[in-house]
């Protein structure tokens, strides 16, 4: 479905942020990209719906090289983006016409929007808010109006360009809820993040790191890798810091990188005893 073959990008014509890069993401994979600043997740992100095009190597889209002109359309109607600030992507007052922005450009019939906003808003949790006014919105709200007129496009690919990052935890919580709904229904999730629990929660972790691939494989098999994300200045995940600690304390406990895995570990371990 999404396809980097010895993928190269420069702004400038001189310094590659993308280099060689290497990626394959299957339909319904939930992948989460991560590293630190400058290292070129959000302009990997960008090439997924040919907002950005390579200039070394080929980036395929369902079939579709991004650099055709005649298929870009094609791959952004199916490869929805939500950025970090939901202000930066809200178009009209009422959440209503904002949802129906999307659709309606893409020449959804006039009796076919309503319920695709219904239904759209239905999936982020916001029954009943179409005629609410988008400015009267919480933070977190706002970014669910913004996946749901992404959503309301009826796209195959989600990627989210980290739009949980003005989030409070409730906020981050339900997105990441919102997400891994999409993704068991089948949609493909790509989500560039800082947040380790996030990644956690994933099926596929890839850390780039200076415009490379550093690291690629399940969140068992890299967000454990303490000394490498140490060296690219990326936290570990609380469940693996504590894993290791009550390890070093003589705990027969096994590494974990989500909380919930490690506490009922340490629950069967409590009833044994």
């Amino acid at each position: 479905m999404i396809e980097f073959e010895h993928t190269g990008f420069t702004y400038d014509g001189e310094t590659f942020v993308l280099r060689d890069i290497g990626l394959s993401i299957p339909q319904g994979q939930f992948v989460c990209i991560l590293g630190g600043n400058g290292s070129g997740k959000s302009t990997l992100a960008k090439h997924i719906n040919a907002l950005l095009v390579p200039d070394e190597g080929t980036v395929t889209i369902l079939g579709h090289d991004t650099r055709d002109e005649t298929a870009t359309y094609l791959i952004r109607s199916n490869a929805g983006m939500v950025f970090q600030n939901p202000d930066d992507q809200l178009v009209a007052s009422l959440i209503e016409n904002d949802v129906a922005f999307g659709p309606e450009n893409l020449g959804v019939p006039t009796d076919k929007l309503r319920e695709r906003v219904t239904l759209s808003l239905d999936e982020v949790g916001l029954q009943g808010f179409e005629k609410h006014e988008t400015n009267a919105l919480s933070g977190g709200q706002k970014q669910r109006v913004a996946i749901a007129g992404v959503l309301a496009m009826n796209p195959r690919i989600l990627i989210l360009d980290e739009a949980s990052a003005m989030l409070d935890p409730r906020g981050r919580r339900g997105l990441m809820r919102v997400c891994k709904e999409l993704n068991e229904r089948g949609m493909t999730i790509v989500m560039i993040t800082h947040f380790m629990e996030e990644a956690g929660l994933a099926d596929r972790v890839v850390v780039l790191d200076g415009g490379t691939i550093a690291l690629d494989g399940t969140p068992d098999e890299v967000l454990v890798q303490t000394e490498k994300l140490d060296h690219l200045n990326l936290d570990v995940p609380f469940a693996c810091e504590l894993s290791r600690e009550l390890q070093k304390r003589g705990v027969p406990v096994s590494t974990h990188v989500d909380d919930q895995s490690l506490e009922e570990e340490l629950c069967q371990l409590l009833s044994n005893r």
